[in-house]
Formats: C-alpha cells, sequence, structure tokens
C-alpha cells in the first residue's frame, strides 16, 4: 500500500509563488527579446482598406522591417508603412513617387519628375496601377518630404489631399507578405525606377 504525503498550506503557498515567479520570469524575458525586436527590427502590419488595390487588399498579413532606412534613405517605388501625419495613432501604406528635393507635376493620370538639379520633366511609368484618376498638381517637396500615393489612385487618402510625408512619420519598408499564402512573396509590391521619355 502507498501513501502519498499530503503537502501542507505552507508548502502549497511556495509551489504558488515559485510557479508565478517562474512565469513572470519568462514574460519579462520575452519582452526583452520581443519588444526591441518590433521597435528596431521588424513588426507584423495587417492591410485594412482598397487603397493599394490590387497590390495589397484587405487581410494580407505583412511583415514591416525598420533597418533598410537607417542604413540608407527610402527610394521611389518603394512601399512604405507610415504615421498618417494628421492622426499618428493611424498607420498608412503607400508607394513613394517622389523623393526630397524633387518637383512633382501630375497632369491627368499621368505623373512627371523633375529631379533635384535637372530642368528635364521625366515621366514615371507605373505598370502597378490598376486604376487611374485625374489631378493636376505640381509641387517641389523639402529636404525630409516624400510625395507618397496609393495604387488604387480613386480611392486613396495620399499626398494629393494632406500634402507630402516628412521622413519622421516613417515606420518602415513592406518587406514580407506572409498571409494568405498563395500571395506570399518578398519584397512585396516593390517597384523600382521606371521613367519613359516624353
Amino acid at each position: 500500500m502507498n501513501i502519498e504525503k499530503q503537502n501542507t498550506p505552507l508548502e502549497k503557498t511556495k509551489t504558488i509563488k515559485k510557479e508565478f515567479f517562474e512565469l513572470l520570469r519568462f514574460i519579462v524575458i520575452a519582452a526583452i527579446i520581443v519588444i526591441p525586436f518590433r521597435m528596431f527590427i521588424a513588426q507584423p502590419f495587417v492591410v485594412n482598406g482598397a487603397s493599394m488595390s490590387p497590390t495589397f487588399t484587405t487581410g494580407q498579413y505583412l511583415i514591416v522591417e525598420h533597418l533598410t532606412y537607417r542604413r540608407s534613405e527610402p527610394q521611389r517605388g518603394d512601399v512604405i508603412i507610415f504615421k498618417y501625419p494628421l492622426r499618428p495613432s493611424d498607420f498608412y501604406i503607400k508607394r513613394i513617387i517622389a523623393l526630397p528635393g524633387e518637383t512633382i507635376t501630375i497632369q491627368g493620370s499621368e505623373v512627371f519628375i523633375k529631379k533635384s538639379g535637372s530642368s528635364e520633366n521625366l515621366k514615371l511609368e507605373e505598370p502597378y496601377l490598376l486604376f487611374t484618376s485625374n489631378n493636376n498638381i505640381s509641387k517641389t517637396l523639402a529636404d525630409d518630404e516624400y510625395f507618397v500615393m496609393g495604387d488604387n489612385r480613386p480611392n486613396s487618402s495620399d499626398s494629393r489631399t494632406w500634402g507630402p510625408l516628412s521622413q519622421e512619420y516613417i515606420v518602415g519598408k513592406a518587406f514580407l507578405r506572409l498571409l494568405p499564402l498563395r500571395t506570399f512573396e518578398m519584397k512585396p509590391g516593390h517597384h523600382p525606377d521606371e521613367f519613359s521619355q516624353n
């Protein structure tokens, strides 16, 4: 016949305390690892809205990385996530169209870029567009400003309506599209400079 030793209330309290402190230690260690990773390396982002359709659609799960823009400047064609300047608690996803110091001119659905120090207007090729809209805008950007637009031009709140984006609001670059799995892609939506001759 086996006799099991019964824990006293004091021993039970000690066991509960030990388990609690083990759990607390795990949470602290996880926070020490996860928080800096999310702040300085990468973080998840879920697309919400049609402003980047068809390139990105609602519910797609992205990984946004922060390291690239610590080593180099954002480039035209990059898909970025940023804090909405008029309400910094909201995050937007758009494409960089014009860079600091450049002059962007939109005539109808065509976009022209005059690079800093140049007198030539170059027409931007945008094969990622499915929907276009008519605008007439001309704007020269300051040294820390970017002109961003959604790929779904008729349904995008972007630099055409609320102005250029200051670099301080940029969170990071779309690095990976994880979900849905059929849309898995590295550097999703990336499109480098492409100009056509006028």
